[in-house]
C-alpha cells in the first residue's frame, strides 16, 4: 500500500484538506498520515476538532514575531527531520500557497517524494500581491508531480508556464468542506449558534466583514475601516455589520480605533462552524480572504473583494464577486448598490459558483488511485 502524507499548517489549508483526508481514509488502497505545522495554532485546532482530524505529527512551529525567512528555514528543517525522515512516504499532499506549502514542497522534493499540489494554478501575475503567496505558488508548481486545479483558468495558468503533465481540473475542495460543514451545522441546535452573537439583530440585513491580509496593512486597511464606518452610519436602522477581527495587531488595533458605531460588532475570530453559520445568515460579504471568495457564492451571497488584485479571478469573471480593492468610494458605492438594488443583488446571488459542486475529493482520489495502479 502507498503511504500518503497530508501536510498543512493554517486554518484555510485544514478546511480544504479535511474532505480529502476523509475521502482517502475511506479508500483501502492507501495508508494515510496527517502532519500539521500549526502555522495558525488556535485557528487550526478549531478546524481539526470540527472535522475530527487527529494529526500524526504536530510541529507547533509558530513563535512571536517570526520573520518569513526564519519561519521558512525552521519549517524545511523540522518537516524533514521530524516527519519525512520518520517513515517512508510515497506522496505528500500540500494545499494552497502559505509558507508551510512552500517549505513542505521543498522538503519533500529534497527527499525525492512525489508532491500533489491541491488548489494549483492560482495566479495574480504580481509576485508581490498577495505576498508572499503568489511566488510560493509559482515555485511549488515547478516541483509538483500532480497539479489539482480548481478551474480551467488555473489549469491553463500552469500550462502557460510550460508544465504539461498531470494537470487535472477538479474544482475546489473548499466547496466539499462547506457542504459537509453546513450539513453538520443543520443537524445541531441552532440556538447554540445564535448565542454566539448575542448583540446582533438578525431581523436586519447582516454584512459579514473579514479583512486581514498583509498587503492591506496600514493606510489601505484604514480606508477599508472608514468605508465600513460610513456604511454603518448610513444604514444604522437597517444593517448589522459583523466583523470577526484577526488577532494580528496591525489589524486589531486599527479595527478597534476606527470602527465604533453601535451596529458594528467587532468580535473574536470565529471557529469554522460559526463562520459558516454567520455567512449563511448574511446578506452580503466584504472580504480579502481567498477561501471566502470561493465559499460565499455557494451560499448565494454576493462578495465584494477588498483587494487590488485577486488570484481567484474566476469569481470576478463569473460575476459572483466584485473587485473593489481598498478604495473607499468604490466599497461604499458597491455596497449601497447591493443593499438597495434588489434586481442587481439577485443577479449576482443566483450565478453558478465556478469553484465546484462538492465532488472534488472523489475526483482526486480517482486520479491518484489510477496513477498508482
Amino acid at each position: 500500500m502507498k503511504k500518503i502524507l497530508f501536510l498543512f499548517g493554517t486554518r484555510p489549508e485544514a478546511i480544504k484538506m479535511a474532505p480529502l483526508i476523509k475521502t482517502f481514509k475511506g479508500s483501502k488502497k492507501f495508508i494515510v498520515k496527517v502532519g500539521v505545522t500549526a502555522q495558525h495554532r488556535q485557528m487550526l485546532d478549531q478546524v481539526l476538532c470540527f472535522f475530527d482530524i487527529q494529526p500524526d505529527y504536530d510541529l507547533n512551529i509558530m513563535h512571536p514575531n517570526q520573520t518569513l525567512h526564519q519561519l521558512t528555514a525552521d519549517l524545511i528543517s523540522r518537516i524533514t527531520k521530524e516527519i519525512l525522515l520518520k517513515e517512508k512516504f510515497d506522496l505528500v499532499f500540500i494545499q494552497g500557497d502559505t509558507t508551510t506549502v512552500l517549505a513542505g514542497a521543498l522538503a519533500s522534493f529534497y527527499q525525492k517524494i512525489d508532491i500533489a499540489h491541491l488548489e494549483a494554478g492560482l495566479r495574480s501575475q504580481d509576485i508581490y500581491s498577495p505576498f508572499p503567496e503568489e511566488m510560493n505558488r509559482v515555485l511549488v508548481s515547478r516541483i509538483s508531480k500532480f497539479h489539482f486545479c480548481p478551474t480551467p483558468k488555473s489549469a491553463n495558468n500552469i500550462k502557460i508556464e510550460n508544465i504539461k503533465e498531470n494537470i487535472f481540473e477538479v474544482g475546489n475542495t473548499v466547496i466539499d468542506a462547506l457542504l459537509l460543514g453546513v450539513e453538520k451545522i443543520n443537524s445541531l441546535n441552532q440556538q447554540l449558534f445564535e448565542e454566539k452573537f448575542p448583540n446582533v439583530d438578525f431581523s436586519k440585513k447582516i454584512i459579514l466583514i473579514t479583512a486581514h491580509r498583509r498587503e492591506n496593512f496600514g493606510e489601505p486597511f484604514v480606508e477599508i475601516c472608514e468605508s465600513i464606518q460610513e456604511i454603518a452610519k448610513k444604514y444604522s436602522e437597517k444593517v448589522q455589520i459583523v466583523y470577526p477581527v484577526h488577532l494580528n495587531p496591525n489589524i486589531k488595533n486599527n479595527a478597534h480605533k476606527y470602527l465604533n458605531t453601535p451596529n458594528i460588532h467587532l468580535i473574536e475570530p470565529l471557529d469554522y462552524p460559526y463562520l459558516i453559520w454567520i455567512m449563511n445568515k448574511s446578506y452580503l460579504v466584504l472580504t480579502d480572504s481567498g477561501g471566502i471568495q470561493e465559499e460565499a457564492p455557494s451560499l448565494g451571497k454576493p462578495v465584494l473583494v477588498l483587494r487590488e488584485v485577486t488570484e481567484r479571478s474566476e469569481g470576478i469573471d463569473a460575476g459572483t464577486a466584485r473587485l473593489v480593492g481598498t478604495n473607499k468610494n468604490l466599497i461604499i458605492t458597491e455596497t449601497i448598490k447591493l443593499l438597495e438594488n434588489k434586481e442587481y443583488y439577485q443577479k449576482i446571488a443566483n450565478i453558478h459558483n465556478p469553484y465546484g459542486d462538492g465532488t472534488t475529493s472523489k475526483q482526486i482520489l480517482k486520479v491518484v488511485e489510477e496513477y498508482y495502479n
